[in-house]
């Protein structure tokens, strides 16, 4: 019972989407409650995959992805996308520390945080468009609970660089045990997914390699520039990991442009 109001904990920190009242909620569940992100993931993929399967049985491709986007902007209140938009603004126009976490903390979106996102999500939805269907709903079940796996490694690996913030709960403890149950989650997303062949190994592959790529990435700069991660760290990752899958698993198909 203590592990199920554990997810629901994750569940009700990560989207908008109602928890029963018998949950409750203690602070100390935070700490906790990082385990089951890639399990948020699995039920952010699910209503994507959900509604782009509806869209596309009367809609364009096109459409279906635009739509399914929207989707998991609405169930997650925009939480992901907005950190996405903050780290750009903070890296973007900071130059110490200091100035990069003050910017990041400020609630106003500037021209790095615009721009990032737009390409972002411009990104994400050519790529589920250009997917056949059948790709795309694997994709989104695959990218969601794998790009929050990326996200929890940071909070597994890293230091927290703020002395307060929202992330802080969840940053104080992470054990390996921890993560593990949060791998083995994402793990058996994956293999569901290759078993019933929603998705073929090498774009699993394809996609794992870029999402890893882009996470490590993402770490350095974050360890060099602020000494840590932040809550919006965590988004920033989450997103660019989830767009960088969907063109990995689209560049396996072998359509690119001068091909």
């Amino acid at each position: 019972m203590q592990q199920i109001r554990l997810f629901f904990i994750a569940l009700q920190f990560f989207t908008r989407l109602p928890i029963p009242r018998w949950v409750g909620f203690k602070h100390e569940w935070l700490h906790h409650a990082s385990r089951y992100f890639p399990l948020v993931g699995i039920v952010v993929g699910a209503i994507a995959a959900s509604v782009y399967a509806a869209a596309a049985t009367v809609l364009p491709a096109p459409v279906a992805a635009v739509l399914s986007t929207a989707a998991t902007i609405y169930a997650t209140g925009a939480f992901h996308e907005d950190g996405f938009a903050d780290a750009c603004d903070g890296l973007g126009g900071g130059m110490t520390k200091e100035r990069v976490l003050e910017i990041m903390k400020d609630s106003r979106v500037g021209a790095y945080g615009a721009i990032g996102v737009v390409c972002m999500l411009g990104t994400k939805c050519t790529a589920l468009a250009m997917l056949p269907p059948a790709s795309a709903i694997g994709a989104l079940l695959l990218a969601h609970p794998l790009s929050r796996l990326a996200a929890t490694s940071l909070i597994w690996r890293m230091e927290y660089a703020r002395a307060e913030g929202k992330a802080k709960p969840l940053a104080e403890r992470m054990t390996t045990s921890e993560f593990g149950i949060a791998a083995v989650t994402a793990a058996m997303a994956a293999v569901i997914l290759l078993a019933t062949g929603a998705i073929d190994l090498r774009a699993l592959l394809a996609a794992v390699l870029a999402g890893g790529a882009a996470t490590w990435w993402l770490a350095r700069k974050f360890s060099s520039r602020i000494g840590g991660y932040t809550g919006d760290c965590l988004g920033a990752v989450q997103q660019l990991s989830e767009a960088v899958m969907y063109i990995a698993i689209l560049a396996t198909l072998g359509h690119g442009a001068l091909a």
